[in-house]
């Protein structure tokens, strides 16, 4: 059997996203527990139904950024998503800003969830860079999806954007406007 890459592009690239998916549930955890929620976009409409989200969030908001990344992760073939819940450690720590976790507001993130999804992201990213491929950390498809519930209750979400191509979509990105 002969397989072009530029045939099996969308698969490999899914595959990858796979594998990332086993680092950031591997990346390690505050306390040991782990509280992350990973899951993958790769199909077409999916991905689409996304850019859809992210679109009408940027033209509520006016935040510009996320109608340039709306556009931006349709150039790609998959977002990974990896969120996590509001989960009171309980250590006490203050890095929230209050004295003690029965302090915290119960909707603000414990700063150690907040810690744990970004070594899960950074796990992630660090094994794609090793099977070569593109990525873009994206607050704002994160963000949006959180309103498709893709992450059941997760409170804050953070997309890593997929891509296999000679050129990197993901950065020398032109900023955007409304109604353009």
């Amino acid at each position: 059997m002969v397989q072009n890459e530029r045939n099996i592009r969308h698969e490999l690239v899914v595959e990858a996203g796979r594998r990332m998916m086993m680092a950031a549930r591997t990346a390690p955890k505050a306390r040991g527990v782990d509280i992350v929620e990973i899951a993958l976009v790769s199909d077409r409409t999916d991905l689409e139904r996304l850019s859809a989200v992210m679109r009408q969030k940027g033209e509520e908001s006016g935040m510009q950024f996320l109608l340039r990344d709306a556009e931006n992760i349709l150039q790609g073939d998959a977002v990974l998503l990896i969120g996590s819940p509001v989960l009171n450690q309980g250590l006490n720590c203050a890095y929230c800003g209050c004295t003690t976790c029965a302090d915290k507001p119960i909707s603000a993130p414990c700063v150690m969830n907040s810690i744990d999804l970004g070594i899960a992201v950074g796990s992630a990213c660090s094994l794609a860079a090793t099977l070569c491929v593109d990525t873009r950390v994206m607050f704002s498809a994160g963000w949006s999806s959180l309103s498709l519930d893709w992450l059941p209750g997760c409170s804050q979400v953070i997309a890593i954007a997929l891509s296999c191509t000679s050129k990197n979509p993901f950065f020398d990105r032109q900023p955007r406007e409304a109604n353009k």
